[in-house]
């Protein structure tokens, strides 16, 4: 046993705990990390100075007609929720961070400059959600043909039936 005591983080006054000077909850035994979209870029550039030298994963998440999910009391909900999963081999630790994206300006700060291998999920993101990512390299479509018109994995986009067509069959 050692005679010096651990740091207790301090909640909030509404009584959300912060870690890195955000707002911080748990879910299934993770960190969850809950910047605003301004702080997003910088919270990151913590993270990796921290020792969290992997990014496993950039996505995002559209609740348009959902409600339900889990933030802090002072985070806003908004339509469009960009994640992203971080590593830190050293100390075994996982992290993820969640940032609220509004419809109407549904652009976040890339992290490309600090995690290279982000640059194709924050395409993929972009792709699927119609969401920018700021100061990416390549912010072009990876997964659907360049004059695709939409977001496939928005919830308001239009269901279509494409015709499958098989080779060799009668027309």
């Amino acid at each position: 046993m050692s005679d010096v005591a651990e740091p207790v983080e301090e909640p909030t006054p509404e009584g959300v705990p912060e870690l890195f000077g955000v707002p911080m909850t748990e879910s299934r035994g993770q960190c969850v990390l809950h910047p605003d979209r301004d702080g997003y870029h910088a919270l990151v550039s913590t993270l990796r100075d921290e020792g969290y030298l992997m990014c496993v994963d950039v996505t995002a998440v559209d609740y348009l007609g959902s409600g339900e999910r889990s933030l802090p009391g002072d985070v806003l909900a908004e339509r469009f929720e960009v994640v992203a999963q971080f590593l830190d081999h050293q100390q075994r630790r996982r992290l993820r961070v969640r940032v609220q994206v509004p419809a109407e300006e549904a652009s976040v700060e890339s992290i490309t400059d600090l995690y290279p291998g982000a640059e194709a999920l924050e395409r993929e993101a972009y792709d699927m959600f119609g969401i920018t990512f700021g100061d990416h390299p390549d912010l072009t479509r990876i997964l659907m043909p360049e004059d695709w018109i939409g977001f496939p994995l928005r919830k308001d986009y239009d269901v279509g039936r494409i015709p499958v067509q098989f080779k060799g069959a009668a027309s």
